[in-house]
């Protein structure tokens, strides 16, 4: 099983659209093994961004990240980073596909909705940051409605 990162941006958070973008994700079969609604702060933002430091869009971004609370959520799942980043489709909105969340609830180049680690590397990282106080184990019943123990086991 692999974890990660995402964030319910700001702009998700104020159109009112946690619950939907939440159930995408649940939907698919992912585990939800953390969850909180919190305000980023600016020290956590420079941490979070601190790769994208140099560029020009880094004061807006960390800005937009600490204007308004945001959910951030730990997902548990077979190729959760793959299945996340697909889900949230297209960084930019307006280039997203239709059946995304970004493809159905997005069109700006600025508000894209919701953050996803981009490697299962940078989800440990960055799950670091968001929930230092762990992230749960527990059994999930569903796990035995989605994955077919026999295939699993044939990947490795």
């Amino acid at each position: 099983m692999e974890r990660t990162l995402i964030l319910l941006k700001p702009d998700a958070v104020q159109r009112g659209l946690v619950g939907k973008v939440l159930s995408r994700f649940e939907e698919k079969g992912l585990k939800i093994v953390a969850l909180k609604l919190m305000k980023i702060t600016p020290e956590l933002a420079a941490k979070h961004y601190e790769s994208h430091k140099e560029r020009k869009f880094y004061p807006g971004l960390v800005k937009f990240m600490t204007s308004s609370p945001v959910v951030a959520i730990a997902l548990e799942g077979i190729d959760a980073v793959k299945i996340c980043r697909t889900l949230m489709g297209a960084t930019f909105g307006a280039d997203a596909a239709p059946g995304t969340i970004r493809g159905d609830f997005g069109v700006s180049r600025s508000f894209n909705l919701v953050h996803g680690s981009d490697s299962p590397e940078a989800a440990q990282r960055e799950l670091g940051l968001f929930f230092p106080e762990n992230t749960l184990h527990y059994d999930y019943a569903a796990y035995g409605w989605i994955y077919d123990p026999i295939e699993e086991l044939k990947k490795g």
